[in-house]
């Protein structure tokens, strides 16, 4: 599992991001290599300084001196091309990675159970695969090989000015342990508030996705003011947030540029000391002035590591959610070795229990038998437990108890992917992608023709109707669907179950909003679509419970009566009696 800890730095979360570097290893210690000579350039120009000052300047020698320039500008050439290869190509290996990393969680989600998406909000599920993903990158850019460039540069410096002098060497680290000490607790305060952050912009992409998708149940009843008032204090909380960052940022920063003015300080006064009333200078200028230029090339990567160690931080904490998804097992188990191919359609549960919440169970000891190639109506009042069905037996959801068995095979025998790809589904709330309406029938499915569509779409009745839409199959729908109507975007459903050709087809034929043109055309494609194959339609509509081989009653989850539609009117005081003459029988006299 990702890990929880509180410790400032989570060595094994880092590893395991790292991890995902294998496949560029050439890039990864190219970036590496371009950090070390960074460090080792660091200290050229000053030293290349102190030459032209002690051995030039100061004793007005200038032979050799252009030699000195020359260099100074080989030295300036060599950084800025190491710089501009380590920026670029530590850049690109975080694109890589997260792209890799974005792709593994995206395939890990689509096979979540429907469960887990009940219960997770999508605006943070929309954070962990873009924004916080993406602040992984930064881990690589701005983070890691910057501060192991600047650990480098604070070495190789450290290493030179001892080589030159001890004494000088000793003040520029006095303040060494104040400046450590200050970063290590910067470093924890900024974990905590990096953490604060992330919260609040996964609460706030949640809250702006759900009231901009339902912006018609916040218009309707008047919930304007109360939703913005809501959204302020929600955005409070992220400024809030993002201040106490500053806030801690704000208090380190001058700290340490105070440390840094006193240690130059201390080094011009002390090795001005060292050269009075000496008969022999203990302390060259150039040196001095080379200790100026290295003291804050010393304490400039120290005030960095602080401000990338933050970077490094916040990719941390994004890195340490989206491993939380990756990490959750919430897959439908797929272990069956069945190829689900030509079945027949002969559905049977047997003694199934269902609850989408643990000990409440929505479906008790349900048993019925559908032959193949019947049409089963069911119909029950709301909350009986009818679209269960439908979601069991397409696998979203696994059976607390009993089986649901398929051409006499345990659903859990058949490969998952096999078993979807006979059963088409036509749900009362019809999702459209923000597609044209070719690619929402065919799903991007290349082995689906734009003329088998069409043919389709004659066949049942509903090719007029796209062909007079603006650029007919070409039609662009918008985000779910919104250009067009709630009948409409039923019909499309239709069409798109009808072209996938399932053996088995299950139908929720809600009727709620819809036109009755429409709703005409959906009564013949649903007879078309429905025939020769198994089908299980959650019935709305007399003509369709008339038509139907098998009548299933449900209450509270269970079954409470069986038969056709002749059958079934004739039990004095029945369940399905009582609901045909309060629902159904204004829609026969209709």
């Amino acid at each position: 599992m990702a890990s929880t800890t509180g410790n400032a730095f989570d060595t094994r979360l880092f590893k395991r991001l790292i991890s995902f570097t294998k496949p560029y290893r050439g890039t990864f210690y190219f970036v590496a290599l371009s950090a070390i000579l960074t460090a080792v350039v660091a200290i050229g120009m000053p030293y290349l300084i102190k030459v032209a000052i002690d051995d030039h300047i100061i004793p007005r020698e200038f032979q050799g001196f252009m030699t000195v320039i020359g260099l100074m500008v080989a030295v300036l050439i060599a950084d800025v091309l190491l710089q501009l290869s380590f920026i670029y190509y530590a850049n690109w290996l975080g694109q890589q990675v997260i792209r890799d990393l974005r792709l593994k969680l995206f395939d890990h989600m689509l096979g979540f159970k429907m469960k887990y998406f009940d219960k997770s909000a999508v605006g943070k599920l929309v954070t962990r695969a873009v924004s916080d993903i993406e602040t992984i990158a930064s881990i690589f850019s701005q983070g890691l090989f910057v501060i192991i460039s600047d650990l480098l540069k604070m070495i190789v410096v450290l290493g030179f000015m001892a080589f030159n002098s001890w004494r000088l060497t000793l003040i520029a680290l006095i303040v060494m342990p104040f400046i450590l000490y200050a970063t290590r607790v910067f470093q924890k305060a900024m974990k905590k508030a990096f953490e604060d952050v992330r919260n609040q912009v996964s609460n706030l992409n949640s809250f702006v996705q759900e009231r901009v998708t339902g912006m018609k149940i916040v218009q309707i009843f008047n919930r304007e003011k109360i939703e913005y008032q809501r959204f302020k204090e929600i955005n409070d909380k992220h400024r809030n947030a993002w201040v106490k960052t500053v806030w801690y940022n704000s208090i380190f920063f001058p700290i340490a540029e105070m440390a840094s003015s006193i240690t130059i300080g201390l080094i011009v006064y002390i090795g001005v000391i060292m050269n009075i009333g000496a008969e022999v200078s203990m302390v060259e200028i150039g040196t001095i002035v080379m200790f100026i230029d290295l003291s804050q090339k010393l304490f400039r990567p120290l005030r960095q590591i602080a401000d990338k160690f933050n970077t490094l931080q916040m990719g941390m904490v994004a890195a340490n959610r989206v491993f939380t998804i990756l990490d959750t097992d919430s897959q439908i188990e797929d272990q069956g070795e069945k190829i689900a191919a030509d079945l027949k359609g002969e559905i049977e549960f047997k003694n199934v229990d269902f609850g989408y919440v643990e000990d409440e169970l929505v479906l008790k000891n349900l048993s019925f038998k559908v032959n193949a190639g019947e049409t089963v109506a069911i119909v029950g009042a709301t909350g009986a437990g009818k679209s269960t069905i439908i979601n069991l037996l397409s696998r979203f959801y696994e059976i607390n108890g009993g089986d649901i068995l398929i051409d006499s095979a345990s659903a859990k025998a058949y490969q998952l992917h096999s078993l979807r790809s006979q059963i088409a589904v036509v749900l009362q709330d019809v999702f459209l992608f923000a597609d044209t309406i070719l690619n929402n029938i065919t799903l991007q499915d290349e082995t689906i023709s734009k003329e088998d569509v069409i043919i389709a779409a004659k066949k049942i009745g509903v090719h007029d109707f796209i062909s007079s839409l603006p650029n007919g199959y070409d039609y662009n729908v918008k985000e779910r669907g919104v250009m067009l109507s709630s009948g409409q975007r039923q019909l499309i459903a239709f069409l798109r179950a009808y072209v996938s050709n399932p053996s088995i087809l299950i139908l929720d034929e809600a009727t709620s909003s819809i036109d009755a043109h429409s709703e005409q055309l959906i009564q013949e494609a649903t007879e078309i679509i429905t025939k020769g194959r198994t089908s299980i339609i959650i019935a709305h509509r007399l003509a369709t419970i008339k038509k139907a081989d098998k009548i299933i009653v449900m209450d509270a989850g269970q079954i409470v009566e069986m038969g056709n539609h002749s059958e079934l009117l004739e039990k004095e005081n029945g369940y399905y009696r009582n609901l045909y003459e309060v629902q159904f029988a204004q829609q026969e006299v209709a």
